[in-house]
């Protein structure tokens, strides 16, 4: 039958039907030429000389993502990284953080010491937020800081490259020194317990480093101020570690909307009350504890005295009671009364209840530099 023989709504449901399919053909078409070669690798920006990569977008989950922030350490792979560190053996353990094991390796092919962090997997919640936050923390630079050397992502595997410094951490001085784990060996010269006058240089190094975070560029919240994140090269200087909860601040606010954390014996009441938000002055109550501690020698997530009192009460007792003598560490040479009394003094003024009663982290160091 000729087509002008049909009729014409015939006609006009016919002339549709062509138009619509050859629409389609023609978007499909055009979908399949955008779509040809899927695999096909994203152009990089030829600008960037901060990161030297070894893919061209990080947002891809599917391939390895590599940089690094020092010239004396080369781009780490996961193989590298897995030789390093006996495909991560527990022998080589030296720490076990909130967010990760801390692993000893000797870096390919200078054999550099290193700390290498393997972080969980909750640690983060993209890696479009974790490379944006390590590109972050490798700007921080302070002489109170860890340096993150480098980063490697593999799949679900995150792993943080640092400096290994050779004392360990402040915790195990204080509390486990003959412990030395599988770190490298300690300088036995140094007398146990910790002279007060290297109890003071750590202190005021970690007080300097909070500063720094919290008045700089940027900004930026630790967390969790500890003990165990304090780290010690061969002379007891104190290095900050551990930024996997830190978070970055707006220059206009003094908080940072994010699940609040830490660690127990370290975290301000107000934490415990309820509040949504991290707050520069969250640190600085941990850092009040991490002054006892130091001082004091004993933990602060264990009770303290017959009365099983917290150490931050115990502390203010004795101090009411004019007995500061009695709140350092037994053995603890060359003691400085004046220091003594200063340092706990503004130890216990930034545990205050109220965040608004305690100072701020630049306040802390004027105070600790010039002891009343």
């Amino acid at each position: 039958m000729a087509f002008a023989q049909l009729g014409p709504p015939v006609q006009a449901l016919l002339a549709a039907l062509a138009g619509f399919t050859a629409v389609t053909v023609i978007f499909g078409l055009a979908f399949l030429l955008c779509h040809r070669n899927p695999f096909s690798k994203k152009k990089t920006n030829k600008n960037d000389t901060q990161l030297r990569t070894i893919t061209q977008d990080p947002a891809e989950s599917f391939q390895p993502v590599a940089a690094s922030f020092d010239p004396s350490v080369p781009l780490i792979s996961m193989p590298d990284l897995v030789t390093a560190t006996d495909n991560f053996s527990p022998s080589r353990v030296i720490g076990d953080g909130g967010f990760g094991l801390v692993y000893r390796a000797h870096i390919p092919p200078n054999g550099i010491p290193v700390a290498v962090k393997r972080l969980s997997p909750h640690a983060f919640h993209g890696l479009r937020e974790f490379h944006a936050e390590m590109e972050t923390l490798s700007r921080v630079k302070h002489p109170n800081l860890v340096r993150l050397l480098a980063y490697c992502v593999s799949g679900p595997d995150r792993l943080l490259v640092y400096p290994l410094l050779p004392q360990g951490s402040l915790y195990r001085c204080l509390h486990d020194p003959d412990d030395n784990g599988d770190m490298q060996p300690r300088d036995n010269t140094q007398p146990h317990p910790l002279s007060w006058g290297t109890r003071a240089k750590i202190i005021r190094g970690v007080a300097n480093g909070l500063a720094y975070l919290h008045d700089g560029q940027p900004r930026i919240i630790h967390r969790d101020i500890k003990s165990g994140n304090i780290l010690l090269d061969s002379d007891f200087n104190a290095s900050i570690t551990d930024f996997g909860l830190a978070r970055r601040m707006n220059p206009q606010h003094t908080h940072v909307s994010t699940q609040v954390a830490g660690t127990m014996g370290y975290m301000p009441p107000e934490y415990y009350g309820g509040l949504s938000v991290a707050t520069v002055m969250g640190d600085v109550y941990s850092f009040g504890v991490l002054t006892l501690e130091v001082v004091s020698g004993r933990r602060p997530d264990q009770a303290v005295g017959d009365e099983g009192e917290r150490l931050g009460e115990w502390v203010k007792r004795l101090m009411r009671q004019s007995k500061e003598k009695e709140v350092v560490a037994p053995g603890v040479e060359g003691l400085v009364e004046e220091e003594v009394r200063e340092f706990l003094r503004v130890g216990c003024m930034c545990i205050a209840e109220t965040p608004k009663e305690r100072p701020s982290m630049k306040e802390v160091v004027h105070m600790l530099q010039h002891p009343q």
